[in-house]
């Protein structure tokens, strides 16, 4: 629609309020329970799939360690805010700032790889981390588990809810400011690489500068998912920061659409909520262990055999499907 095209953040501000909408519908009981508690994961987890979408969608570069930085980040903020007693906001610059540090030098090392081996060289970043969290007990609790309470700001402590509607706001804020980095000359620059390196180097960017830049942008929204899901799932394992974790953001980007803003939301909500909300409501399919990794397998499959622009463009073909199907109409007149 033209009105979105004049205000590009209109959508990602209707996005955000058909989040907070759950609230009132939860509280009607019309929705059930848990789905405050599943759809404020599906908010983080569009926020790390907006950083996937960067680095791989707009850049063309692949990392398998996503999980183990959205680890490091949520044991910093847990440690942080309950051990140290740290405000929130001081916590947040820490717990993305560290991950920051280590995100910038796999964006240096990244120079000398490509493709599968940048791939197998962030996987081995991630299992590292991985195994950080199990060995170093004061920081992480190790296998019995760190716990952490809800977001306490100036004076205020959130409830369930009121965390939820903050994260439906940071998710707009993160959208729109993705908005205007894709926009950019960074952004022009990423798609730039993303095609041809040799080409993009032909024309004066700078790989170590921007390739760095997409690892910076995709490591500190990876890090601030994983606060946010310490403030509200409250309490994270070791296991949890596996590689099946990555590949649930990989799969949020190829579902939802690779080099779109919108298809990190949808991606995360096809990820995330339509196994929690429906597969496992279903009788006998619903109580087999691991259906949600079954399910998203099969949609990344069928996905890719049958629609791999992503989701996302179902609505714009569907549209340009009526408008074509209207023209020969009309010259059947």
């Amino acid at each position: 629609m033209n009105i979105f095209k004049k205000v590009p953040y209109l959508k990602y501000l209707i996005v955000c309020l058909l989040f907070i909408a759950a609230v009132p519908l939860n509280r009607a009981g019309i929705l059930p329970g848990s789905t405050i508690l599943v759809l404020g994961s599906v908010l983080l987890y569009a926020v790390a799939g907006m950083g996937m979408n960067i680095l791989l969608g707009y850049s063309g570069l692949i990392t398998l360690g996503a999980a183990g930085f959205m680890g490091l980040a949520a044991y910093l903020s847990a440690f942080c805010t309950g051990d140290l007693g740290l405000p929130f906001l001081v916590s947040l610059l820490i717990s993305t700032g560290v991950p920051l540090i280590v995100g910038l030098g796999i964006g240096v090392i990244s120079l000398r790889l490509e493709g599968y081996y940048l791939a197998i060289a962030t996987l081995g970043v991630g299992e590292i981390l991985k195994q950080v969290f199990v060995e170093f007990e004061p920081l992480t609790a190790g296998f019995s588990g760190k716990r952490a309470g809800f977001i306490s700001m100036f004076g205020y402590s959130l409830t369930r809810e009121s965390t939820y509607i903050l994260y439906a706001v940071i998710l707009f804020l993160v959208l729109s400011l993705a908005h205007n980095v894709i926009y950019s000359d960074t952004g022009r620059s990423f798609r730039a690489i993303r095609g041809s390196e040799p080409a993009a180097q032909a024309m004066g960017i700078s790989l170590l500068k921007y390739r760095t830049t997409a690892f910076a942008i995709s490591t500190v929204l990876t890090a601030l998912a994983g606060v946010m899901y310490m403030h509200l799932v409250q309490f994270a394992y070791p296991t949890t920061w596996g590689l099946g974790l990555s590949l649930n953001f990989l799969s949020i980007v190829v579902i939802g659409g690779m080099g779109t803003i919108m298809g990190s939301v949808l991606g995360s909500f096809f990820v995330i909520a339509v196994p929690e909300l429906i597969i496992k409501q279903l009788p006998v399919i619903g109580q087999l262990s691991g259906v949600a990794y079954i399910f998203n397998g099969i949609a990344i499959v069928l996905v890719m055999m049958l629609y791999s622009r992503g989701l996302i463009h179902i609505w714009t073909d569907i549209k340009k499907l009526f408008t074509r199907g209207r023209g020969k109409g009309g010259e059947s007149k």
